[in-house]
């Protein structure tokens, strides 16, 4: 493997940021950390670079352990989101810093310049001043510099956060095809879904500081293991579902003994519905896919290619139950329509559908929401240190700021999801 991560902990003040985090990575991959800001991500970027030590764990290159090595002791180059270029340097002398520093040769520093400056599209442009390239230019040359000493590794931190929309997918394509070239280990960490999948060979997902999943950005988006990632990838309906043997149904149990003694070989699940794979249609006969629920158009938004709605779920609609309802007693699903669809059925706000699922996918892991109950206000301190502890969201009744007491008059209700 050319990057090992062995249970890699960092802790700041006693806080980890980077929490218990294993993985590794293959020769040549192009590997992307994705997640929220603060998820601990550009922190283990800077780890592997050496620009920050390690609390716990171990670091590994090419199987070397670099745990307490230095940063130009490791052998990677380093792109950041600034381009860090020096301003008073043309692009030749950018290219050549760590050329002179390694005290290569006049003619051989020449010779890789020229390689890289073509590598990157940036040929006849040496003797510029960053201040006379565009910000894409500019960051083709940190690349450049980078790559100047031949690393064995490469460490992008979010390099295309300060370009706009057209340059960063012109960058996005030239830092891929170079990567591909050179056959370098590559990591890339970033917070755009899009970004992500555009470039990675595989995705780990960071959150609170923890490596949640690892996959190739297709198995990661059509078969998620955990909520978050089925909902920070993409758009995604969470359904609460009950799957039996042979099938899994939305909705209320029946109250028929036949759907009670199926009731009793079924459990409940959370099946992820992408907005993509929800059909509508007028009217129940109309629809191709399995039916679902009716609703009302709520909200319509044309994006150009693409439709996204929001459709209200009827309230006496005993077929669908989601997941989360958070606006009052509503509960909505967001829908997406390619220019066909749109054109074989038109709807307008405030229209009524009925909604059919071509696909859904069920969550391999439990329900993750539970209400912790404590005898006493110590017990609770306890609470609170194992959630700080798991780095687990909590939600405190809005009603009541405080701790709950429960009905009986005795105790404390703590909610964490």
């Amino acid at each position: 493997m050319s990057i090992t991560l062995d249970q890699v902990t960092k802790r700041y003040q006693g806080v980890s940021v980077v929490n218990d985090v294993s993985a590794q990575i293959g020769e040549g991959e192009f590997f992307v950390l994705l997640g929220p800001s603060g998820s601990g991500k550009s922190t283990l970027l800077r780890a592997i670079a050496g620009l920050t030590g390690v609390s716990h764990g171990r670091i590994a290159l090419h199987g070397r352990d670099v745990t307490h090595v230095s940063a130009r002791e490791r052998g990677v180059g380093l792109v950041f989101q600034n381009y860090a270029l020096f301003r008073h340097m043309t692009v030749a002398e950018n290219i050549e810093f760590a050329l002179r520093v390694r005290r290569m040769k006049r003619a051989e520093r020449l010779t890789r310049r020229q390689e890289l400056l073509r590598l990157v599209a940036l040929e006849g442009m040496d003797e510029r001043l960053p201040a006379q390239l565009s910000g894409g230019q500019q960051q083709r040359v940190a690349v450049a510099r980078a790559l100047a000493h031949k690393p064995e590794v490469l460490l992008l931190d979010e390099p295309f956060g300060a370009l706009d929309a057209k340059i960063r997918e012109e960058l996005r394509r030239t830092i891929r095809q170079v990567q591909r070239e050179l056959n370098i280990t590559t990591v890339l960490v970033t917070h755009d879904q899009e970004e992500a999948f555009a470039m990675a060979d595989r995705i780990g997902v960071m959150n609170h500081g923890r490596l949640l999943e690892v996959g190739a950005p297709d198995e990661l988006y059509t078969r998620p293991a955990t909520r978050f990632v089925a909902t920070f990838l993409g758009a995604a309906n969470l359904l609460l579902g009950q799957q039996t043997r042979d099938d899994i149904h939305f909705g209320k149990p029946g109250v028929d003994d036949e759907n009670l003694r199926a009731q009793e070989r079924a459990h409940e699940v959370v099946a992820v519905l992408r907005p993509e794979e929800i059909e509508l249609a007028p009217a129940r006969s109309a629809l191709s896919s399995r039916y679902l629920a009716r609703g009302t158009a709520d909200e319509i938004v044309f994006t150009g290619a693409m439709e996204r709605l929001r459709i209200r779920v009827n309230k006496d609609a005993d077929e669908v139950q989601l997941a989360r309802v958070t606006e009052g007693d509503d509960a909505f699903l967001e829908v997406t329509r390619t220019q066909p669809e749109q054109r074989a059925f038109a709807v307008k706000t405030g229209q009524d559908v009925v909604i059919g699922v071509r696909r859904v996918h069920v969550l391999p892991t439990p329900l993750s929401s539970f209400t912790a109950c404590a005898a006493s206000q110590t017990d609770v301190d306890v609470l609170k240190q194992l959630v700080h502890r798991l780095r687990h969201k909590v939600e405190i009744d809005p009603a009541n700021p405080q701790f709950l007491q429960t009905s009986a008059g005795s105790g404390y209700k703590l909610v964490v999801e």
